[in-house]
């Protein structure tokens, strides 16, 4: 079984919610999310963001406001709907669960 794959698979098993969350805190601009998700070692290409985050705006989780650049065209800056705010409070209430469960695991495999 290969290592990394299964560390990827997990990376990306999360990555909707990281996502959520890093937006929650203030309109982002998708390379700034992407740079948050290096500094947090969820390492992301925009081939990756980009479509998870037409996804999130589909399902009405996301929308979007275009703001003039200094550098350039202007730029999409994502923030969260109402709806999204709920989905990412029942996500983060799935994760709390979820590692507490994985952490007794943990625990209860390294006693053997």
């Amino acid at each position: 079984m290969n290592l990394e794959n299964t560390k990827a698979q997990m990376r990306k098993g999360i990555l909707e919610l990281c996502v959520l969350a890093i937006i929650s805190e203030k309109e982002a601009y998708p390379s700034d999310i992407i740079k948050r998700l290096k500094q947090a070692e969820l390492i992301v290409v925009e081939g990756t963001l980009y479509p998870l985050l037409s996804r999130l705006k589909n399902a009405e989780l996301l929308n979007y406001n275009w703001k003039e650049s200094k550098s350039g065209p202007p730029r999409k800056y994502y923030h969260l709907t109402d709806d999204g705010v709920s989905f990412l409070a029942s996500l983060q209430d799935t994760w709390s669960s979820l590692t507490k469960s994985v952490n007794q695991s943990l625990k209860k495999s390294k006693k053997k």
